[in-house]
């Protein structure tokens, strides 16, 4: 059950963005700008320094979008701008500025991938290279409010999941238990949005549109986090084989997830072990099992749609989900996290 106490007496949060032009920072100031207690009042963009959010964010509110971009470095006098900090820059950029914000005592949220691995082992294998800030691991939460509810509201430093790992956790870690560890198969597809906003051949318009592939086959990066993840809800070691798909739509994510049952379920019971652990959840919407989850239906949104089946004759549990790679999957379940860090109501500005 969500608490759902008092509002604290917090008027006005100074918050920034940094890396404010990209597809992630660009859906947060869209969501930033009707949240009621995070006031922005500071933007980065190396690319586009001295211009004004108007020029590049459509809707703002006047006084947002007269704000204008700045080119701000890790070791500057940013930690005097603002208390909440959304890192929405490249992996391996994005340490060091929280490094420096957090020595200052700043509240910081990472959409990068950092922070979501607890073993710099683990980061340095899916990432190429040792992590940039080890020591700054045991502070970060990760930041799947529906799992680690608790510790987000104890933490400074939340570690943003990425959209394919919350469309493939968040159904799971309730079945986890009950699955063969070395028996999940995911299939994931996802608009092209979530490849980041940069020119690159086959995010062409001409290249994507009418088609469709795999890609990142067969140790996409952000499989480290969603093994550590289930694994730790399991309490033993998982380990999932993940096909991504690249779809010609801009936004939004369909995920099918099959793993083989160690206990006969049937739908009905499948789907009360979802009901059980999120049917109180105000994000996350378990349909019955004769409807399926679809992508048009979260889009712009919070909310995960989420569905159980069992294939009685392989004895397989079927999953399915569908998010918005750019909202719960990513900006605004940051969000969501960070409502959580400062007391507040984590449906404040989401609803």
């Amino acid at each position: 059950m969500v608490p759902q106490g008092e509002r604290p007496e917090l008027q006005s949060v100074r918050t920034a963005v940094v890396g404010a032009s990209g597809y992630s920072g660009q859906e947060l100031l869209q969501y930033l700008a009707r949240h009621p207690v995070f006031h922005l009042s500071f933007v980065t963009s190396r690319q586009n320094a001295g211009q004004p959010l108007s020029q590049f964010v459509h809707g703002l509110p006047r006084e947002l979008g007269v704000l204008t971009f700045v080119d701000a470095a890790p070791g500057s006098d940013l930690a005097g701008k603002a208390d909440l900090f959304f890192l929405a820059v490249p992996h391996g950029t994005a340490a060091p500025f929280a490094v420096a914000l957090r020595k200052e005592g700043k509240t910081v949220v990472d959409l990068s991938a950092d922070f979501r691995t607890t073993d710099p082992a683990v980061y340095k294998e899916f990432y190429g290279h040792e992590h940039p800030a080890p020591a700054l691991l045991d502070e970060a939460v990760y930041g799947i409010p529906e799992i680690h509810r608790e510790r987000l509201k104890q933490t400074k430093l939340i570690a943003a999941p990425g959209c394919f790992p919350t469309s493939i956790i968040l159904p799971l870690v309730p079945f986890v238990k009950h699955v063969e560890a070395d028996s999940i198969v995911v299939a994931s597809l996802t608009g092209v949005s979530g490849a980041g906003r940069k020119l690159e051949m086959r995010l062409l318009f001409g290249e994507i549109n009418d088609n469709m592939y795999a890609y990142s086959v067969p140790k996409h990066r952000h499989l480290g986090e969603i093994e550590q993840e289930l694994s730790l809800a399991a309490g033993k070691k998982i380990t999932v084989t993940f096909v991504p798909h690249l779809v010609p739509i801009h936004r939004g994510m369909l995920t099918t997830i099959t793993a083989r049952l160690t206990q006969s379920l049937t739908d009905g019971e499948a789907h009360q072990v979802l009901q059980k652990a999120y049917g109180q959840e105000p994000f996350v919407e378990v349909l019955p099992p004769n409807q399926l989850p679809e992508a048009r239906s979260v889009a712009h949104s919070n909310r995960i749609q989420i569905s159980a089946r069992v294939d009685a004759r392989t004895n397989r549990l079927l999953l399915f989900s569908s998010l918005d790679n750019l909202g719960k999957g990513n900006a605004s379940q940051a969000i969501q996290a960070a409502n959580l860090a400062f007391g507040l109501d984590e449906r404040t500005g989401l609803a």
